[in-house]
């Protein structure tokens, strides 16, 4: 310890050399301090050693870390070099490194360790992040499905039983059908059976509906990830045509934006409100069965687009934003 309240700490040590210079014998202070009177000659030597600058700012008392002098079997420079040179290259860990650097495998996790490379480093980079938003109010829709599974009683995950009585199988899932708009973050959400480009084209095409009425503007593009439904139905393609006919310019095309494969964090606003989702609607409670569950999330909904407060409007609703863009705001 460096605070000086340890038993022979810092301010133990200044003591045995006060009292040293002030003429008492090492075997005295050292019995009336409970040590061997080589602790206190110790910390004579060290202070006189030392430097002036080291006797003012006391770093000469300070604890020393405790390294041998010498260790014969220690491993040199090079020989560590060569294990994390081993490790840049290949990114094994400590078991396979042993055969190319013909080291016990504790000992190369000594040394890792000691470099700060005992984390092994990932596949591949991960790319660079970029924040975006639309300045527009509607303008860009991002979509996808959310899928819950049905049951008629609470299962292990509200009971911690795993009995039969709890468990409720081929009950089938239900898919959540969400759209949420770029720059103000409201949502629209539907219940389906499934995600097919019959169900995800009529969701798209009332949520447009709905955002028009909470005063977005017209859609000019619909970002998706590149499941069948949305990169190569026709269904899809027709409903986008068709939204961008509301628009002034009756010959613009609408803008499908697919996601790189792989890639969702391009789509992470939904991904993000699919998370809210499941946290604070779908195990939010205890529901007894998912039908009253499936009842809740039109009420949820309204809860989080009119009062819930979300990081991105700065603690406020979503419904704000929109508010702000069409000058209503009161």
């Amino acid at each position: 310890m460096t605070d000086g309240r340890c038993r022979f700490g810092p301010r133990a040590k200044r003591e045995m050399v006060a009292r040293l210079l002030a003429g008492e014998k090492a075997r005295a202070i050292a019995r009336d301090m409970g040590c061997s009177p080589t602790t206190v000659t110790t910390a004579r030597d060290r202070w006189l050693t030392a430097s002036d600058a080291a006797r003012v700012d006391g770093s000469w008392c300070a604890p020393r870390r405790p390294v041998p002098r010498s260790c014969p079997w220690a491993l040199g420079s090079e020989d560590e070099q060569a294990i994390l040179d081993a490790r840049e290259k290949t990114n094994w860990g400590e078991m396979r490194l042993t055969c190319l650097t013909g080291r016990h495998r504790s000992t190369i996790g000594k040394v890792l360790r000691r470099h700060g490379k005992s984390r092994r480093r990932r596949a591949s980079e991960r790319q660079t992040l970029r924040r975006y938003e639309w300045t527009e109010a509607g303008a860009l829709l991002h979509i996808d499905a959310f899928e819950v599974p049905k049951f008629t009683v609470p299962g292990h995950w509200a009971t911690g039983q795993r009995a039969e009585q709890h468990k409720t199988r081929q009950a089938g899932k239900t898919v959540v059908v969400g759209v949420i708009d770029d720059h103000t973050r409201l949502a629209y959400c539907e219940l389906h059976s499934a995600e097919n480009a019959q169900n995800v084209s009529a969701t798209l095409r009332r949520a447009a509906a709905w955002m028009r009425e909470q005063g977005c503007g017209p859609v000019h593009a619909v970002m998706s990830d590149n499941a069948k439904c949305y990169a190569t139905s026709h269904a899809f393609r027709d409903t986008l045509t068709e939204l961008a006919k509301d628009r002034d310019n009756l010959k613009a095309r609408m803008c499908h934006i697919l996601i790189p494969p792989y890639t969702p964090r391009w789509n992470g606003k939904i991904e993000r409100f699919f998370g809210t989702l499941d946290s604070e609607w779908a195990h939010g409670r205890v529901w007894p069965n998912s039908t009253t569950r499936d009842r809740a999330l039109s009420s949820f909904m309204r809860f989080y687009n009119r009062r819930r407060p979300h990081s991105a409007a700065g603690g406020r609703p979503p419904i704000t934003r929109v508010q702000q863009v069409r000058e209503q705001d009161t």
